[in-house]
């Protein structure tokens, strides 16, 4: 089993930064992807950044490319989410999600763990 616990959310004006972490515990070795998802109310939950643990390949929503940051500190088994450029539209309960084995991305069902989540709120 591998526990996931995010933090970092908050209140920020749109224009400002924040960053997200999710720090693993349990069996992290068997992590082979961690991403951020998050979801709004009233909408579905859908995928914003990747990081591999091989290769530290990353892959990100096109909603996010060039403002949002994902990384690891592996020797911490945590993963981070830097949001720059911060949009009211942002405004979501941001998860963090890790899985063993091959993952479609995008797809939260592929995913086996879950973080409880972090609510991140952009005033405009």
């Amino acid at each position: 089993q591998v526990q996931l616990v995010e933090s970092g959310g908050g209140l920020v004006q749109a224009g400002g930064s924040l960053r997200l972490s999710c720090a693993a515990s349990g069996r992290t070795f068997r992590i082979s992807t961690t991403a951020w998802f998050r979801q709004a109310p009233g909408r579905e939950r859908e995928f914003v950044a990747a990081i591999r643990s091989s290769g530290g390949s990353t892959n990100y929503a096109d909603s996010v490319k060039g403002r949002f940051t994902i990384s690891r500190d592996s020797a911490n088994n945590t993963v981070y989410l830097q949001m720059n450029s911060l949009k009211p539209e942002d405004t979501a309960n941001y998860y963090c999600a890790s899985d063993p084995g091959s993952v479609r991305l995008a797809i939260p069902r592929d995913y086996n763990y879950w973080g409880q989540g972090t609510q991140v709120t952009v005033s405009s």
